[in-house]
């Protein structure tokens, strides 16, 4: 199948180009195993407009640059925050600079075994002629160490506590046995291993992490995007790729991304611009949520309307954000939208056709 025809490319495919043109370029010193130098790995993060590599990651430089030192240490790197906050993103492109691999990831759930973090074995040759290593299935983990690159350890904290007990040796031996091999055969991480787990906040009490595996880890809170420019930035570019492959759908109006924007930071934050106390929906209210939203909004516009994107269809589109978790959240945001909306829309009319719309649709709630 064609590349075109994928919905979605690894890092170190979409981003191709870049790469190569920060490795010609590079000419600092990298450490053992690494495809690109520490400053090219943070250029490819963070953008270099003189080599024309976008910016990818928003928000705070100083975490990608602590990111990088941790990952040249003996120390795992752990990503945690709230859901929607681009750890995944983070650690998808921090993984395609340093190993030129971003797919070895191992996703954390309930059904995942020990064997997910070590190897199985294709049976029906295990059975044919014994183990051996034609047999034997490397885990993510496993390749890593093999080929000295990063793996990715996706939701850690939902993984059961004898599956995390196992990233204990994994992590301080950098060493996993194959007893079914004969005795002492091993695989022994090679340098440029290294491994990137994430967690979210909200996850807390699924399956804590004990203390040894915590030390085994750098810690770094990844925190919602604060600056209000970026965010808009960041949505406005993240919802025009999406709606690339629908070339005649016309862009964002600034207008548009501002109040979606500024509808996500009152409800996440719980406060307004203005000063005013709004009541927070235990729905997660992230950046990556406000994409969603207004990506559904112009795809509304586009195909159903015939019509530019407008706050109404913003309105018609974000109670499937909003209402998730809670009952509560529909009172919570009709609050919002009484409060808050209604003021904002006597001298806006962006606000006017938001507030219209979101009071048509809770009147079917």
């Amino acid at each position: 199948m064609d590349v075109t025809d994928v919905q979605r490319l690894p890092a170190e495919q979409r981003f191709a180009d870049e790469l190569v043109r920060l490795r010609d370029n590079d000419k600092n010193d990298r450490p053992k195993g690494w495809q690109l130098s520490p400053r090219a790995v943070r250029s490819f993060v963070l953008g270099d407009s003189k080599l024309d590599v976008s910016q990818k990651f928003f928000g705070d430089d100083p975490l990608v640059d602590r990111c990088i030192v941790s990952l040249m240490g003996q120390q795992g790197l752990m990503l945690v925050g709230e859901p929607g906050t681009a750890k995944s993103l983070l650690s998808e492109l921090l993984s395609a600079a340093i190993s030129g691999d971003s797919n070895l990831v191992v996703q954390g759930s309930a059904g995942i075994l020990e064997d997910h973090l070590r190897y199985g074995w294709n049976y029906a040759l295990l059975l044919a002629e014994g183990p051996s290593e034609r047999a034997l299935v490397a885990s993510p983990v496993l390749t890593a160490m093999r080929d000295g690159k990063v793996a990715r350890l996706e939701e850690l904290t939902r993984c059961a506590p004898e599956v995390q007990d196992a990233m204990i040796s994994l992590l301080s031996e950098k060493t996993i046995s194959i007893p079914e091999l004969g005795p002492g055969q091993e695989v022994r991480a090679t340098p440029g291993f290294n491994v990137i787990g994430t967690a979210n906040l909200r996850d807390r009490g699924v399956h804590d992490m004990s203390s040894a595996l915590k030390r085994r880890f750098n810690f770094e809170t990844v925190q919602p995007i604060a600056d209000r420019e970026f965010e808009k930035a960041l949505v406005a570019r993240q919802v025009a790729e999406r709606m690339a492959e629908h070339p005649r759908a016309t862009e964002l109006d600034e207008k548009v991304v501002d109040v979606l924007v500024a509808v996500f930071r009152d409800l996440r934050t719980g406060t307004t611009e203005e000063g005013a106390t709004v009541a927070t929906p235990n729905s997660v209210m992230s950046t990556a949520e406000a994409v969603n939203v207004a990506h559904a909004a112009a795809l509304d516009a586009y195909y159903l309307d015939g019509a530019k994107t407008s706050t109404s269809h913003i309105a018609r589109q974000i109670r499937g954000v909003v209402f998730k978790d809670d009952p509560e959240d529909a009172r919570r945001f009709r609050s919002y939208i009484d409060q808050i909306a209604k003021a904002r829309m006597k001298r806006d009319k962006a606000w006017s056709e938001f507030y219209k719309a979101a009071k048509k649709d809770l009147g079917s709630l």
